[in-house]
């Protein structure tokens, strides 16, 4: 019997305003700050995902923490333990872009139709990820603006979200 194959496996997520709240004008690393916020949701999308069976990673732009500094901040919001792997500014040395997405399909050795991104930023998020093949989710809670292609979607909450990855996996034939 063969189990059905999953859409995606791998699942990337951005770090700040995607899975925890940045504030930019704070400049010592987050695992540090006083408060920090995770965002709404974002738990029951990355449990959901890790029941699935998906790898999930951070693909963060952050370039203040470092990849302990990170995983720390993450663990104070209760998540670290969905986080496979961490690709940060600090571990790669690469702004995020096109180079940084192809960095971390040959770390993984995957191809690029096995991973999915979610970020907040149309630009390094979305069309630098969908640059190298890799399907994207914008996450826009900020407006109602939504942006629709062969190889992009918007989401504007975490609900949105969950909704998009049970649809996923609901269209799989069940092969047995």
């Amino acid at each position: 019997m063969q189990e059905n194959p999953l859409r995606y496996p791998t699942v990337l997520f951005d770090w700040g305003d995607t899975v925890m709240r940045d504030y930019p004008e704070i400049t010592t690393p987050m695992v540090e700050w006083k408060t920090i916020e995770v965002i709404e949701g974002i738990a029951d999308v990355l449990a959901y995902l890790h029941s699935s069976g998906r790898r999930i990673m951070l693909a963060t732009s952050a370039s203040i923490s470092d990849e302990e500094q990170i995983r720390g901040a993450l663990a104070r919001g209760g998540l670290d333990q969905y986080f496979s792997q961490i690709y940060c500014f600090k571990n790669t040395h690469l702004p995020k872009g096109e180079t940084f997405y192809r960095h971390i399909l040959s770390d993984l050795g995957i191809p690029a139709s096995d991973a999915l991104m979610v970020g907040d930023g149309f630009k390094n998020d979305v069309q630098a990820a969908n640059a190298v093949g890799i399907f994207a989710v914008w996450f826009n809670p900020r407006s109602d603006e939504t942006r629709k292609g062969e190889s992009h979607v918007t989401v504007h909450s975490m609900g949105e979200l969950k909704k998009f990855f049970e649809s996923l996996d609901w269209s799989l034939p069940n092969i047995s």
